[in-house]
């Protein structure tokens, strides 16, 4: 074996391309069929979208596991562990198991005199598929990385498509515009197969690819939707779902706090439809994982004075949902920021959409790839509002201390804006 451990083995796949990034599946396609030249059938179900794709991951792994099926997970970015990305049966997958997996991966890529270079993220995407299609579970859930169309996930063919949002996000790779950018994330649907789109907000082009294609389009709000429980409000206790063939009353609230987790949810509950002659799921295992299910890093709140909140929030549509749920749970003293963001974002959009709520920044550097300085976040922070106060630090673990020292009691210290910040936050213990 090329290496002993799981971090050596990241370490070098890190170095071992050019690039962070190349979208494009020749490569990865040539290196799983030699893995892989007959695949097992398996149901298989992918999830793309700009926002919400994570939390519907976990809910419909969490249906599944509650009525009793064996599913393999895949989903990325990891908070903490690398073996967040990949699950079986609910659990993580080993180190053991994921390195095997890796050296199988550098065996076949180097086949036949020819080697093909892979990226970190495709390493950990082939390993994830191999992993899954050795153990043969029940089901696959697939979340996509980075668009669609050429993201690696979409080597497999997906039974079911879910698309849960479009929003403005990896303009660099995708587009600038919500029609161009849900042509890239309409690329995991296939010809007869169902496609859901769990928001009510659908770009055109995601029906003229569902058309091209010959996919079978599932919209909420024309195919399928939720109301409020009979005399209940969006914000309490219950909620219904109606499709044209099926009726869900009087269901709990999804255990992820905000109203776009009901959209989120409405739409798997289109998959599991969709998905019910060969995995039937009833009533009861649906509401034992609604109640049960949990996100890191979605409006995560931890209790303390002054209290913390976390959240990945990184682009204007989740920074929304999240200035949102700030007002929901109000605090009695003032709401201070820590923030550290990557370059490729639309900055302006999405802290202009919080921007009222923040009393004081808190702007880190975030020392990785593609990270911003804070120093530039800040200017950023300026023009929306020359008043702001604002202070730069070097890390986000500087830019808590800070915030904690200056916080009264009564406050509370929102950390966002990027997968990184709220790993660097929960790595310090918070």
């Amino acid at each position: 074996m090329r290496f002993s451990s799981l971090q050596e083995w990241l370490n070098w796949q890190e170095a071992l391309h050019p690039s962070t990034i190349e979208l494009g599946l020749e490569r990865v396609t040539k290196v799983f069929k030699r893995l892989h030249s007959t695949l097992p059938s398996i149901p298989v179900i992918t999830v793309a979208g700009t926002n919400g794709k994570g939390s519907s991951v976990v809910l419909l792994e969490s249906i599944y596991q509650n009525a009793g099926y064996q599913s393999g997970v895949y989903t990325s970015p990891h908070l903490l562990r690398y073996n967040e990305r990949i699950h079986l049966n609910g659990e993580e997958v080993s180190d053991e198991k994921i390195c095997e997996a890796f050296e199988r991966i550098d065996q076949a890529r180097l086949e036949n005199d020819e080697e093909i270079s892979l990226t970190y993220f495709e390493f950990g995407t082939l390993a994830a598929l191999d992993i899954f299609f050795r153990a043969k579970p029940d089901v696959i859930i697939l979340e996509v990385g980075l668009g669609g169309r050429l993201d690696v996930v979409n080597i497999i063919d997906a039974d079911v498509a879910l698309i849960t949002s479009i929003g403005i996000d990896h303009t660099g790779w995708l587009g600038h515009d919500r029609e161009t950018i849900a042509v890239e994330k309409a690329g995991i649907m296939r010809e007869n197969h169902p496609v859901i789109f769990s928001s009510d907000d659908m770009p055109n082009s995601i029906k003229d690819v569902a058309n091209e294609k010959g996919a079978i389009l599932y919209h909420r709000g024309r195919d399928f939707d939720w109301q409020s429980g009979p005399g209940e409000t969006a914000a309490t206790s219950s909620w219904n779902w109606t499709s044209a063939n099926k009726q869900r009353t009087t269901l709990p609230m999804p255990n992820i706090r905000g109203r776009h987790q009901i959209d989120n949810a409405a739409g798997v509950l289109m998959v599991v439809e969709c998905m019910a002659k060969s995995l039937p799921v009833n009533q009861q295992q649906i509401k034992a994982a609604l109640l049960s299910y949990s996100v890191a890093g979605r409006f995560e709140f931890r209790p303390g004075n002054p209290s913390h909140i976390l959240d990945v929030a990184h682009n204007a549509d989740s920074v929304a949902c999240l200035a949102e749920l700030l007002d929901e749970q109000p605090c009695a003293g003032k709401t201070l920021a820590v923030v550290g963001m990557l370059e490729d974002k639309a900055h302006a959009d999405a802290l202009g959409q919080i921007l009222p709520k923040i009393s004081q920044w808190f702007i880190a550097d975030l020392d990785v790839p593609r990270g911003m300085k804070a120093t530039k976040l800040a200017t950023v922070v300026e023009k929306l509002d020359g008043k702001a106060k604002i202070a730069c630090f070097d890390s986000v673990k500087q830019a808590i201390e800070a915030a904690d020292h200056t916080a009264e009691t009564a406050d509370r210290i929102v950390i966002f804006g990027s997968f990184y910040t709220v790993e660097f936050a929960m790595q310090l213990g918070i």
